[in-house]
């Protein structure tokens, strides 16, 4: 089974980055108009996170309407509505939705600040906006936000 991709829609951007934090394929443009979300989750066969109940009655199966304010709650609800347990956490570019992928330390050396570098063994480029990625200081805030939403946290609290 094909896992969901989604589009956001401009009240939404905390989610959508929250989403490719947990690893998932999450679109979102920050000025994009009601009909060109609609359009973009019909042609990619996407599902449409909206907080605009028009918005959502207009997309129907594909539409998906978040009443949540609070950011923990909506991601909850987006997790629970497909049945999501955390792709591959810190896969994705929070900023482009690009897939991360490995790099060598020496393909980025010139890329990174020294003493990173010297600290770091691991980093990962973004295949969409060429971003360096290594893992510092607020990786840990990230992945105990993220938690919740993973596979071995779900069947725990079950």
């Amino acid at each position: 089974m094909n896992e969901p991709r989604f589009v956001a829609d401009v009240m939404l951007g905390r989610l959508a980055r929250w989403l490719r934090a947990l690893g998932y394929d999450t679109l979102y443009f920050r000025d994009a108009p009601d009909r060109r979300l609609l359009a973009v989750a019909l042609a990619d066969r996407r599902r449409l996170l909206t907080r605009d109940v028009a918005l959502a009655l207009r997309a129907r199966e594909a539409g998906l309407l978040i009443r949540a304010e609070d950011l923990d709650r909506q991601i909850r609800e987006v997790t629970d509505a497909f049945g999501l347990a955390g792709r591959r956490g810190l896969s994705r570019c929070l900023e482009c939705n690009g897939v991360l992928a490995s790099a060598a330390p020496e393909a980025v050396r010139d890329r990174v600040p020294p003493y990173t570098f010297a600290t770091r063994r691991e980093f990962w480029l973004c295949s969409g906006c060429g971003r360096v990625f290594w893992e510092g200081t607020h990786v840990a805030g990230i992945r105990r936000r993220l938690e919740p939403y993973l596979p071995a946290s779900r069947a725990a609290s079950r």
